[in-house]
């Protein structure tokens, strides 16, 4: 069966007086859990200057996680997420909607990692990222849905006039600005020793992929290493709430598929 350790840890920063970061997982409690359902981490992040940002997020993690305990067993999991983001995204514009008499605007990235057997899918909506740390090195599994982002794929930005945008945090795509949202999907093997590191732009933006890889690699607590990586963000800049998801892979349970059956490799 896969085994997982993570920890999670939230910071408001050295800036703003509340925090519109959330987070939570879903764990399994049985092995049978673990093998129709698996495990489901999630990191949001409340759009700043949205009215309510930190409801939006609070709402998309509560609906992925309550939906994916709901979901029907053995439900492949790109399938669920996409759907599951597409039910929280509609409840977050419905809530928007009806906060107040002439309604309001409320906004939250997102970004889903599911683990089964020997695969993660991550489902992700904004600029909130999932790394996979794998022998010291780090690889950015989401991509970032801001306006800078999509120029530079382009070939209209190049990565050094990206950085230095004034729009490099203006988002392409967030859960709660329009009733339909287009959910981006990425699958990976995982093996043992991997870690997956979900965190919110607080993080990733002034703290270099390197460095994350670095820290992680270099410190066996997982708290150890939120907790550096946090401080070292507040250090480089603190002008943003700060969230981490630390997820390291410990067994994983090889897995083939038949016909839509999952069956076991030896």
């Amino acid at each position: 069966m896969l085994e997982l350790e993570y920890i999670e840890l939230t910071d408001v920063g050295r800036v703003r007086d509340h925090n519109e970061d959330y987070f939570g997982a879903w764990i399994p409690t049985s092995e049978a859990d673990g093998r129709t359902h698996g495990w489901l981490f999630v990191l949001a992040d409340g759009v700043g200057g949205e009215e309510l940002g930190e409801v939006a997020s609070q709402t998309a993690v509560e609906v992925l996680l309550a939906g994916f305990q709901a979901s029907p067993k053995g439900e492949p999991h790109g399938v669920l997420l996409s759907r599951l983001v597409q039910s929280a995204n509609t409840k977050i514009y419905e809530l928007g909607r009806s906060s107040s008499p002439g309604g309001s605007r409320m906004a939250t990235t997102v970004v889903a990692c599911a683990l089964r057997y020997d695969r993660a899918i991550v489902a992700h909506c904004g600029d909130s990222r999932c790394y996979l740390v794998r022998h010291g090195l780090a690889s950015q599994i989401t991509r970032d849905h801001t306006v800078v982002a999509e120029q530079v794929r382009m070939g209209i930005l190049s990565e050094s006039e990206a950085a230095e945008s004034r729009n490099r945090h203006l988002l392409s795509r967030s859960l709660g600005n329009d009733l339909f949202v287009n959910v981006e999907i990425s699958d990976r093997q995982v093996q043992p020793g991997d870690v997956l590191v979900q965190c919110s732009d607080g993080l990733h933006g002034p703290v270099k992929s390197a460095d994350i890889a670095e820290v992680v690699a270099r410190t066996p607590d997982l708290k150890v290493a939120a907790a550096k990586l946090i401080d070292m963000a507040n250090e480089r800049d603190g002008g943003d709430n700060v969230s981490i998801q630390l997820i390291r892979v410990g067994e994983v349970e090889r897995m083939g598929m038949y016909r839509g059956r999952p069956y076991k490799l030896r």
